[in-house]
This record gives C-alpha cells, structure tokens and sequence, in this order.
C-alpha cells in the first residue's frame, strides 16, 4: 500500500471513530438518514415495505463510497446493514433473540442493558440499544398495528406480537431510567407431560396421577410463582382432555397451545382502549362461557373477581376444570382464592372456603431452583373443614428441592374409587399406591 493511501486509510479511519465514537452502527444509520430523512423512512415502511428497504439499501451503497468507510470489509458492511434493516423494519438488537427457539424471556432495560431467560437463568446480551428513541420506535412498531398506544398520559401498555409473545412496555415518567420493554415467549407447541418428565419437573408415577386426575374429571389449580411454569403444566394437563369434549380456554393473554384436541374454543380478555372503553375481563368471559356448552372450562390465570364465577361453575357440573393462579404454597393458594372471591361478593370467609374445598379437588405446587429447573414442589388434596364448612389442606407430596427425590405422605381419597369409574384397573391403583408407600 501507498505512503497515500495508508494515509487516507488513517485520516478515514479516524472520522470513522470521531463521528461515531466507535459506533459504526450509529455513523451508518446517520450518513442514510441524510440521504432519506428519518421521517420519509417511516412513512414508507408504513405504505410500501418493499420500497423502503430498497432506498435504504441503495443508500447504503451510497454511503460505503464515501472514504470513511475505506476499511470496512464487505462482511462487516453487509452486517452493518442487516443490523440497520432490523432495526427499521424489525426487532433491531433482539431480532436474534426473538428467532431463537431456546429464550423465554426477553427483557429490555431502556439503553442500559438487554438480558434474556435460557433455561431459567438470566444472562446478558452483548446487543444493547443503542438510544432510548430507538426502544420507543420499537414499542410503537408493536402495537402501533393493534390499535394501542402509550405516551405520558398511558405510560404501559401490553400486547402481544404476531407469533403470539406476550408483551408489556412502560415509559417515563413511571419507568426513571427509560422505556422498558418485557417479552415472554411461547413456543408454538406446548410442552406434554412426558416432556416434562424428560425435563426431571416429576416422574412417571406423578404423571400417572395426573392422567387418571384428568380422565376422572378432577379440578386441579396449579400454583406458583411467576416463570415457574403454571401455564406449561397447565396445558400439558389440558392435552390430556378427552377428544370428544368441548373445551373452552379463557385467559388474559392468549399462551394455551393445543396440538391435536378438535374442540377447542379460545377466548382471551380485552383491555380498554386508548380511549378507555371495550374493555372485556375474564369474569365477563367466564360467565359467557357457561353459555356455550363447555365440558371443560380451562382459566390460564384467576387473579380476581372471576375466582367466585370459576369456583361456581366447577360447583354446578364443569367438573374437570383447570386454572392457575399465584400462590407460594398450597394453604396460600387458598388464602389467596379467598380473597379474590370477596372481590365478587360479600360471602363470610368459612362460607367461600365451603365452595373451595367442594370446588377444587387437587392443588398442585410448582416451583423453580435457583439454577432454573422447575419441578412440582408440593401436591394437596383439599376438604371440608369440621362440620362440613371451611377448608382443610392435606399435603399428599413434598419435594423440597429439584435435586432431590419427593415423598409421598398418602394418596388422594378419591383414587379409591377409580376402578368404579373405569378410569384405572383396581391392580394399577394398588400398584401405584404400593410405589408411594414404598418412596414414603
């Protein structure tokens, strides 16, 4: 090379750095915006996609004549362009998260930092924002086609992206240290009971349970805490319903999958809009759902009001019904049901404990170690108190921690009578109840 050139090398390679403090991501997305100015972008990407990208990329082009650039290679252009397309028509820094099958969670903290959930540990991603304009852009970008908004006067706002990951975003002046942006996602298919066995969440002999709690049209409430994965046990419960009945799913955020079940009916909440009407809760759809025909009513998350309506309808013939709700054990679940229900109505607290105990049949206990697993904590039969009225806990199983075996303290009453309901032979019943004895 040239004493000439490797001093137009340098002086390029200088401005390269001072225009952009190192940041040649920023430097290009400033050269293109001087050629189409930002707001010409936008409102092409609105009305001809395919156009914008166009005029963007041959912008590009236009810029990587200029000297500064002398020393990008073609690899680290075209990278540079992909990172500026995806952050004007896509995810920008999460794109890559978003695509990868292995994250659950992606958590945006303004311009500070990006961290995504893999396997139930938090790690931090090298791609960070690089403004927090460009985190607001991206926030607009998702609901801007539902129908929502957020600004100062509604700084949060939740919604949910065409592959049907759940999103919640908050701004200033609630958010101190700029907008922040929560995703979690869900795979197009839900896990199965033997996956979560694979998983080591429980074993053969619990799954067992399960299926025959199922099949005998046992209400269950999975309880935990949030990301312990009520949702997923929930709905590898839900695939196990018969194919022959109707089912209705009601929930505040559509994350319910079912693979091969031929009646499912799905309806999910709606918050108000910008203008503050049409908004329809899951009590609204709860008592809906009575109207049409359910065999099984399968609630994603009871966390007010609706409690009264579920606990009704698993009282007045929707036996087999299934919900979740945020509890930290087994007698908390109920405290907490408790207490929902008195949003609805007025009743005495051993009265509404009555209906939990004829309502519910099992609670099942999630929780998550430290290290990110999930396993099924605590297993609890509920009754009636004395003299028929309030609630009695029993715990049936305790397993403290996810590297350890559970015990089982006794089995559901009603096992006993699952021969007579043709749902499990009396030698498998005695088999099973044998393997508990024996881990007891």
């Amino acid at each position: 090379m040239s004493l000439m050139k490797r001093a137009a090398c340098a002086v390029a390679d200088d401005s390269l750095h001072s225009r952009s403090s190192a940041n040649p991501s920023e430097l290009l997305r400033e050269q293109v915006y001087e050629r189409i100015p930002a707001t010409d972008i936008a409102a092409m990407a609105a009305s001809n996609p395919v156009l914008a990208r166009s005029e963007i990329m041959s912008a590009c082009r236009e810029v990587f004549h200029d000297g500064t650039w002398i020393k990008v290679d073609t690899r680290e252009r075209e990278e540079l362009v992909g990172k500026l397309l995806d952050s004007i028509f896509g995810y920008g820094p999460i794109e890559g998260l978003l695509a990868d099958e292995t994250v659950t969670e992606i958590m945006v903290n303004a311009t500070n930092s990006v961290y995504y959930e893999r396997d139930g540990v938090l790690v931090r991603s090298e791609s960070v924002f690089s403004a927090d304009d460009q985190v607001r852009a991206l926030i607009d970008r998702i609901i801007g086609p539902l129908g929502k908004r957020i600004d100062e006067a509604s700084p949060t706002v939740d919604a949910r992206l065409p592959q049907g990951h759940r999103v919640h975003a908050i701004i200033p002046p609630l958010a101190l240290d700029g907008p922040i942006l929560t995703i979690r996602k869900f795979a197009p298919y839900g896990m199965t009971l033997d996956d979560m066995v694979a998983t080591g969440s429980f074993d053969r002999r619990m799954k067992q349970l399960f299926l025959w709690a199922v099949a005998a049209r046992k209400n269950i409430a999975v309880s935990g805490g949030t990301g312990t994965g009520k949702t997923t046990l929930l709905n590898a419960l839900s695939c196990e319903i018969p194919k022959k009945e109707r089912i209705i799913t009601i929930e505040d955020s559509a994350e319910l999958r079912f693979r091969e079940h031929p009646h499912v009916v799905r309806l999910e909440a709606r918050p108000r809009n910008a203008e503050g009407f049409g908004e329809v809760t899951i009590r609204d759809l709860v008592i809906g759902a009575l109207r049409m025909r359910p065999d099984r009513i399968v609630v994603g998350e009871c966390r007010g009001a609706e409690a009264l309506d579920m606990l009704q309808a698993m009282n007045t013939g929707h036996d087999g019904s299934l919900t979740t709700l945020h509890a930290n054990a087994p007698e908390e679940a109920v405290m907490r049901l408790t207490t929902m229900v008195r949003y609805g109505a007025d009743l005495p607290v051993d009265v509404i404990e009555t209906h939990i105990a004829s309502a519910i049949d099992l609670i099942v206990q999630i929780a998550r170690a430290s290290d990110g697993a999930r396993f099924v904590s605590k297993i609890a039969e509920l009754s009636h108190g004395d003299d028929h009225r309030g609630c009695s806990v029993r715990i049936l199983f305790d397993r403290s921690y996810a590297d350890r075996r559970g015990s089982w303290s006794d089995a559901p009453v009603w096992i006993e009578e699952l021969p007579e309901q043709g749902v499990a032979r009396a030698e498998e019943v005695a088999q099973w109840k044998a393997h508990v004895q024996l881990c007891g």
